[in-house]
């Protein structure tokens, strides 16, 4: 059986955004060969995107829904529309790891991947009827988007607690990518969660915040 292209690319994008992410991680332990910390960044980075993907994934199978993940892109570098490159450029690496190596990983930029909904055929006959409001609404992109964030706030959560050394690294990590993912920008989580519920973005933003404060000035 043939994998769909749609999964191949999901797939593929969800593999390079855990390499980039162990990479943004890990990036001090590598100038200062530490290999032993390879394996952990990578545990750390593939435990962030999953938790982020799974619970997006869950909420839009809750909305009979389906998101597809993709590496963050962008075309547009001037403030007129026809200002666009012309391929899109893949923001979620090139930004990541050029600021990473340029502040020589003091500056953890973790904005990797976007994402888009559609509803599924059973939506529209199973909610509402044959082919009635079968569509998702902005409503419905900030509560998937804001299941991702929640998600990786709870893992940085659960972190603190954890019986091993480096536990609190892990919980730090999560609170900057649920961070950097809130930034309302081009096709990141947190344009999607904004300008679909300014609620659910300004309760988010401050557990954010109250996150990131402690593991700055607590830990």
């Amino acid at each position: 059986m043939r994998v769909p292209k749609i999964i191949q690319s999901e797939v593929a994008s969800i593999v390079i955004a855990i390499a980039v992410l162990s990479v943004v991680i890990g990036f001090r332990a590598l100038i200062e060969e530490d290999w032993s910390f390879l394996p952990i960044a990578v545990l750390f980075g593939s435990a962030i995107i999953v938790t982020n993907i799974l619970a997006k994934k869950i909420v839009a199978h809750a909305l009979d829904a389906d998101v597809e993940h993709k590496i963050w892109t962008f075309s547009r570098y001037g403030i007129k529309a026809q200002k666009k490159f012309r391929r899109e450029m893949p923001a979620g690496i090139i930004l990541p790891l050029f600021l990473t190596f340029f502040f020589l990983g003091t500056i953890k930029f973790m904005s990797i991947l976007s994402y888009e909904t559609r509803a599924l055929k059973v939506r529209a006959a199973r909610r509402f009827g044959f082919y009635s409001f079968s569509e998702m609404t902005d409503f419905h992109h900030a509560l998937i988007g804001g299941s991702g964030i929640l998600a990786v706030l709870a893992l940085s959560f659960v972190s603190y607690f954890l019986p091993f050394q480096t536990a609190e690294m892990l919980a730090r990590m999560a609170t900057y990518y649920a961070l950097f993912n809130m930034i309302p920008i081009s096709e990141l989580d947190g344009t999607q969660i904004f300008f679909g519920s300014r609620v659910i973005y300004a309760v988010l933003a401050v557990l954010t915040t109250i996150f990131m404060l402690y593991s700055l000035f607590l830990i």
